[in-house]
C-alpha cells in the first residue's frame, strides 16, 4: 500500500509589512532623533568629557581631572546654590502638589461650565515662562505702589521688600512658582481621579462616612500612583529652576536667590570657567538621576 506523500510546505517568508511599518515609523522618528542627537546626547557627552579639563579657548584645555568636582563641593558659592536649589524645589514640590489637589477637588465633576474654569486655569502653565517672570517682576515692586503690597494694604499687612531683601528674596520665587506649577498638577489629579471607582463613594456615604474620611481613605489611596509622579516631576522641575531666577533676581540680591543653573550659566558664559560649569552640569544631572530612581524605588517598595 502506498502512503500518499504530503506536499511540502513553503518556507514562511518574513512578512513585508511587519518590516517596512516598523522602517515607516523610524523615518518619521530620524528627524527628532537627529536633532536630539545633535543638540542633547552630543553636548551631553562634550560636557562630561569638558568637566575634567581647565578648559583654555586659544591656550588649550588642561587635564585637571576631578579638580573642577572638588571645587564644587568645597566652594561656599556652590553649596549656598545647592541650598537654594533645594530649598526652592522642596517648596514648591510641596505647595503645587496641596493646591494642585485642593483646586482638582474643587472643579472635578460633570458640569459643563466647568471646561472653562480647567481651561482658564491651566492658561499659567502654557505661557512662556519669561513673560511670565517679567509680569512678576512688576507685581513684586518693593513700593507702596507695588500691586501686591496694594493687596496687602487692603488687609492691614505692612509693604514687603519681595525681590529686593535677602529674607524674601527666595521665598518670592517660590510664590511664583508655586502658582505657575499649581495647574499643571491639578490637571493631572483631575485625570486620576476620573479613574476612582464611584461606588466606593456611594458606599461610604451609606455607612456614614463624612466628606474627610472619605477624601482620606478613597481619594487619597487611589491617587497614590499619581502622588509619586507627580513628586518626581515636580522636584525635576524645582532643581532645574532657571528662567524665573534669571528674570526675577538673577541670583540676587548678593546671591540670596542664587540656584544652581544660574551659577552655572554664569560660570559658563560670563566668567569663561568651562570647566567648573560642565561639572556643576554633571552634578545637577546626577542629582536629578538619583532622585528619580530613588522615588521610584519607594513607589515599588510600598507597591509590594
Amino acid at each position: 500500500m502506498t502512503s500518499i506523500p504530503t506536499p511540502a510546505h513553503p518556507r514562511r517568508r518574513p512578512d513585508p509589512v511587519r518590516w517596512r511599518g516598523t522602517l515607516i515609523a523610524w523615518l518619521f522618528l530620524a528627524p527628532a532623533l537627529l536633532l536630539f542627537l545633535y543638540f542633547k546626547f552630543i553636548p551631553m557627552f562634550v560636557g562630561l568629557w569638558k568637566s575634567f579639563f581647565k578648559v583654555q579657548t586659544f591656550l588649550g584645555d588642561e587635564w585637571v581631572g576631578l579638580e573642577n568636582y572638588r571645587t564644587i563641593l568645597t566652594d561656599d558659592e556652590f553649596a549656598a546654590a545647592i541650598w537654594h536649589s533645594v530649598v526652592l524645589a522642596l517648596g514648591t514640590t510641596i505647595g503645587s502638589i496641596v493646591l494642585g489637589l485642593g483646586f482638582a477637588l474643587l472643579i472635578e465633576g460633570p458640569a459643563r461650565y466647568l471646561w472653562f474654569v480647567r481651561t482658564a486655569a491651566f492658561l499659567p502653565v502654557v505661557t512662556t515662562m519669561a513673560a511670565v517672570a517679567e509680569v512678576w517682576r512688576i507685581m513684586f515692586h518693593p513700593a507702596d505702589s507695588g500691586m501686591l503690597n496694594v493687596v496687602l494694604g487692603w488687609g492691614g499687612i505692612d509693604p514687603q521688600p519681595w525681590l529686593a531683601s535677602e529674607d524674601t528674596s527666595l521665598w518670592s520665587i517660590m510664590l511664583m512658582s508655586i502658582w505657575r506649577g499649581t495647574p499643571y498638577d491639578m490637571m493631572i489629579f483631575l485625570a486620576g481621579l476620573v479613574g476612582v471607582d464611584r461606588t466606593l463613594y456611594e458606599a461610604a456615604a451609606v455607612d456614614g462616612a463624612s466628606t474627610w474620611r472619605r477624601l482620606v481613605h478613597i481619594t487619597l489611596p487611589a491617587l497614590r500612583p499619581v502622588f509619586w509622579i507627580l513628586f518626581t516631576l515636580a522636584a525635576i522641575r524645582g532643581l532645574r529652576v532657571f528662567v524665573e531666577v534669571y528674570v526675577l533676581t538673577n541670583g540676587g540680591p548678593n546671591g540670596s536667590s542664587e540656584v544652581l543653573m544660574t551659577l552655572i550659566y554664569k560660570l559658563g558664559f560670563q566668567s569663561n570657567e568651562l570647566g567648573v560649569a560642565s561639572a556643576g552640569g554633571i552634578v545637577l544631572f546626577l542629582a536629578t538621576l538619583v532622585l528619580t530612581l530613588v522615588v521610584q524605588m519607594l513607589r515599588r517598595r510600598q507597591a509590594a
